[in-house]
């Protein structure tokens, strides 16, 4: 009697799941925290300014989601703090400061782009009331059609220059860096390639984030703002800078 043949033995095929993303050898993570709402600007009176910036305080509300970004980030893994020269990021940086017991690092260059003849809280007003030049403003979206205004090519170098050397100094590394609405706004655009105002009008206390390669910068984040309750991120209409 012939025997029966050996059954078949169908070969699995291979399965092929979708990946989830990991930064590459070399990558610097950074994490972009929008500074808390700082003080109200006053008509007729100017903030103090700091090298010809206004250098408001947080607010009452700016310091309740500085908080909740500490709370946020607190138990994340973090080799550096940055912050710029003006004191709304290191107020906002403060709470994870404390949880994390890392020294803020002073990046001058992250500063939010200069407004020339607007510094000192009078760029709010003026885009609140749509004076011809705000709109003019978003309509070109270059900050320097404002007169006196940092120029925009001057902008982005200076900004690409410091993400760049933060990159450099904490490869394989994770740092959150505390900025301003506008600065965070042209990481983004460089980051992307996109419109200069795609990004602008990150909400105060949000998270964005980017990966710096050797190659290119990779957006991951934008506007984060799970950590926040809906009523103390930025107000409706609230510019996009300062």
């Amino acid at each position: 009697m012939t025997p029966a043949p050996a059954p078949t033995e169908v070969p699995t095929p291979a399965r092929f799941r979708q990946p989830r993303f990991t930064p590459p050898p070399g990558a610097t993570e950074i994490l972009l925290v929008r500074h808390g709402e700082s003080e109200a600007a006053v008509a007729g009176r100017s903030f103090e300014l700091l090298d010809g910036q206004g250098d408001p305080a947080l607010a009452p509300e700016g310091r309740v989601q500085a908080a909740r970004v500490g709370a946020r980030l607190g138990h994340e893994r973090i080799d550096a703090i940055y912050v710029t020269t003006l004191r709304r990021t290191a107020e906002t940086a403060a709470p994870l400061v404390e949880i994390l017991g890392l020294a803020p690092v002073v990046e001058p260059d992250l500063r939010e782009v200069f407004v020339g003849d607007w510094e000192g809280g009078l760029m709010r007003q003026k885009v609140a009331e749509r004076d011809p030049v705000a709109v003019r403003l978003f309509e070109e979206q270059r900050w320097d059609v404002i007169p006196g205004a940092e120029p925009a090519e001057s902008f982005r170098r200076r900004v690409g220059g410091a993400v760049e050397r933060i990159a450099a100094a904490h490869v394989d590394g994770r740092v959150v860096v505390f900025s301003h609405g506008g600065t965070i706004g042209e990481v983004l655009a460089q980051a992307t390639r996109s419109e200069p105002f795609a990004f602008a009008g990150a909400d105060n206390g949000s998270i964005s984030g980017i990966v710096v390669t050797p190659g290119r910068w990779i957006l991951r984040r934008y506007n984060d703002t799970a950590h926040l309750d809906p009523g103390v991120t930025s107000g409706p209409g609230a510019p996009p800078a300062t």
